[in-house]
């Protein structure tokens, strides 16, 4: 259950954002929409949904960008690149695509999380130098490193390290851990310690508690569940013994896609290949049309619509998220799928009694239907938009604003996001773009067209 996340200096974000879900104070209305969980004698309260809002460009998918890096960094176990491009977040494979691009001078960048697993209160931090923008011969360090349990302090790493066994961590230590010896142990795990690599999947792991480390990793993995571009989803099913001229109908998403209206009678997969390994052919996804004797299959990409296709993808991470109780985080989760299924979506999530994993749901979004006092609480709208002087975003919740601003009980905040009364909009007009191009001499056209063929040779 995600409770926080924090990041400074990730690409627009040059200053401190904090992305919380924990429900703001003296916010009242759709209680359902909370999740609780008690840990000691202390409960803990996050949103189960956030959406966020602005215009083209403003950042908002930097937010979960930079949430993909910080993921991407914790499962390699170091700030050097990935030889392996693991997501089409660039800037999560080529860390010298995350300094602010603007700033003159190199500012460390910063990513924290704060979260809940396994009945344990986890915060984790770093503190990076990845020099400036694209500056690829710098010799990158991890400046600050943390991890507290429970609001306990299990080790810092900065200018020397520091280590800790809270009581709440102590039956996850390694079985050959003396505690008398513990400070000679951090003497000699900071003697060996790596500039760009995480003391956590490293030092930590292997001397101090390998069990702690996968209750974190685990998490990162399984259950925040980061999709920067929903665009590039794809289902892929694994086959134990596929074969050729074998349709494998997927029931559940049959059943998902008939609610959302195909036209064909069932959703599977087909192989296409020798052999009896997935690698010696290819899984896709498929339309199947029943015969009298047979099924016709066609690929789903040649028959259904490009929405239904990305609502079928989209889908198993729903439902894994919600069997799990993971965070899920998507880009424009909401593009070519219509109102009503995503309405159902979000209203699944604000359900206790189908959510009983304490799943969450955050994307960002166009679509001001969720601008809505009945849909979402004031401090699950967040809104993110870009300085035109210094291109650099902030980040801030409806929350944020006073009642004299127009967040009263009944107040109709998609009309009042349209009239610019909570910023993170932007007014557009080409209209003298287009009339300058349009009117441009035959001399200027034929020397653009004289351009391109040029740098078509």
């Amino acid at each position: 259950m995600l409770l926080e996340f924090k990041t400074k200096n990730y690409k627009s974000f040059l200053d401190e954002i904090v992305f919380s879900m924990v429900p703001a104070p003296k916010q009242t209305g759709l209680d359902y929409s909370i999740h609780s969980k008690k840990i000691s004698s202390k409960t803990y309260k996050s949103l189960c949904s956030a959406v966020i809002y602005g215009p083209n460009a403003s950042g908002k998918t930097n937010i979960i960008g930079a949430m993909d890096a910080m993921k991407a960094i914790v499962l390699r176990g170091t700030i050097s690149n990935s030889e392996i491009t693991t997501s089409p977040n660039y800037a999560a494979n080529l860390l010298e695509l995350i300094p602010n691009c603007n700033s003159k001078q190199a500012t460390p960048t910063e990513f924290s999380i704060k979260f809940i697993e396994k009945n344990l209160l986890i915060e984790y931090s770093l503190k990076l130098d990845l020099g400036k923008f694209m500056e690829l011969d710098f010799s990158r360090k991890i400046l600050e490193e943390s991890l507290k349990v429970d609001g306990k302090l299990v080790f810092s790493r900065g200018k020397k390290l520091e280590v800790n066994f809270p009581s709440k961590i102590k039956l996850l230590i390694n079985n050959s851990i003396e505690i008398s010896k513990k400070d000679l142990l951090t003497k000699i795990a900071e003697s060996s310690l790596i500039p760009t690599d995480l003391f956590l999947n490293n030092g930590f792991k292997s001397i101090f508690s390998s069990k702690l480390v996968e209750i974190i990793l685990n998490w990162f993995k399984s259950k925040f569940i980061v999709i920067y571009s929903s665009n590039a989803i794809k289902i892929l099913k694994e086959l134990a013994e596929p074969k050729e001229h074998t349709v494998y109908v997927e029931k559940t998403m049959t059943d998902v896609a008939k609610e959302f209206g195909i036209n064909s009678n069932a959703i599977g997969f087909n192989f296409k290949g020798k052999g009896k390994s997935n690698d010696d052919g290819e899984v896709y996804l498929c339309s199947i049309f029943k015969r009298s004797k047979y099924a016709l299959t066609i690929p789903a990409e040649f028959f259904e619509s490009f929405g239904t296709i990305r609502f079928i993808n989209e889908f198993p991470l729903i439902l894994n998220a919600l069997h799990n109780g993971g965070t899920l985080v998507m880009d424009e989760f909401d593009a070519s799928i219509h109102p009503m299924v995503l309405m159902n979506i979000v209203n699944i999530f604000h359900n206790d009694n189908i959510n009983k994993n304490q799943a969450q749901l955050i994307f960002n979004t166009h679509n001001p239907i969720f601008l809505n006092a009945s849909l979402f609480r004031r401090d699950e709208i967040k809104f993110v938009e870009r300085d035109d002087k210094t291109n650099n975003s902030r980040h801030y919740s409806l929350s944020d604003f006073k009642t004299a601003d127009g967040i009263r009980k009944g107040e109709d905040y998609m009309n009042n996001y349209f009239v610019n009364r909570y910023g993170a909009i932007k007014d557009i007009d080409f209209s003298n773009i287009i009339v300058k191009t349009l009117t441009k001499t035959n001399d200027q056209e034929n020397f653009l067209l004289k351009e391109d063929k040029s740098h078509g040779k």
